[in-house]
Order: C-alpha cells, then structure tokens, then sequence
C-alpha cells in the first residue's frame, strides 16, 4: 500500500525495543517485525561470526518486508538494517557487508519515523547484551541518536518510565497517521 508507514523502533541494547514494538502493534492493530538478529542467535547457540552479517541482513529486511506486506497503515519494526550496521561495526569492526550498508542508507529514507529509545532504564541482563556499564550504555545512546541525525531522519526521542515511553510513542504515531 503506498500510504502504508514504516515506523522502526531504534536504539541501543535493553531500552524496551521489543516490548514497544508489540505494544504500539496491539494499540493499532497493525503488524510487526522482529529483530532479526535475536533469532539468528537463538538458531545458532549464541555464536555469531563476521562471516554472518550478510545472512542476518538479509533476515532483518526479510523480517520487515514479511510485516509490511500484512499492514494497511502502518507497520512496526523493532529495529532496522541501519541498526544492524551499527552493531557490526561495534562488534565487527570493518567486516560490514557493503551491500548492508548500502541497503540500510537506503532503506533508512523509507522510514517516516524512527523512535529512539533511551538508555534511562534498567539494564536487564541477557545473554546477548554487550554493554551493561552506564558510561558504555550512554556512548551507544550517543551513537544510535548521531546515526539519525547525521542523515536527517525523522525521530521522536522515548525517555522516561515504561508507562511514559508508551504513551509518548503512541501519540507520535497518532501524529504521523494524522
């Protein structure tokens, strides 16, 4: 549908992401993508290679196409490919496929609105989470937010205790649906 609205659910690691995405979901009764990655890692115990990135960039954009075919509005991504570049330069330094970055520049101009998610909450230990120490957590917030901003992309930032990050995120959608 060409009305249809790309909204990716941005930030760094432990920031409510997922649980935003399936809120804002269920609020519009629209679809929503998982982050891929999380999936990858469950499949494979874990273990995550350079050698990897371009299948899990293939996931994600499959992910979030298999969502967007099902939406009328709008549909909800709970992370995006620009993310995945992110995390393959702090993880994998120099080993981004030019294609993921390519295709994440580019795809990243689809999305008419990306709220990014704050690192003022908890961190909330898993198995894949890289970086619980606040200075480490407030650098990745800086990275995520100079990622939008340096291309000029459309955001709302989401702060605050969970009840607040909700409501703030549900009326930035309301916005941008009109």
């Amino acid at each position: 549908m060409a009305d249809m609205k790309r909204i990716a659910v941005f930030g760094t690691e432990s920031t409510g992401k997922t649980s935003l995405t399936e809120r804002l979901a269920e609020h519009f009764g629209e679809p929503w993508s998982r982050e891929f990655a999380r999936e990858f890692w469950d499949a494979h115990a874990g273990r995550i290679s350079a050698a990897d990135l371009d299948a899990i960039g293939r996931g994600q954009m499959a992910n979030e196409e298999t969502a967007a075919a099902q939406a009328t509005r709008v549909v909800f991504c709970d992370t995006d490919l620009l993310t995945c570049t992110l995390w393959n330069d702090a993880l994998f330094p120099g080993a981004c496929p030019p294609w993921v970055r390519e295709a994440a520049e580019r795809r990243s101009r689809g999305f008419a609105l990306y709220l990014l998610c704050d690192a003022d909450v908890p961190f909330v230990p898993d198995p894949q989470r890289c970086f619980p120490e606040d200075i480490a957590r407030e650098a990745a917030r800086v990275r995520w937010r100079d990622a939008l901003v340096s291309r000029g992309l459309p955001f709302v930032e989401i702060r605050g205790e969970w009840a607040e990050r909700e409501r703030t995120a549900i009326a930035a959608v309301e916005r941008l649906l009109g």
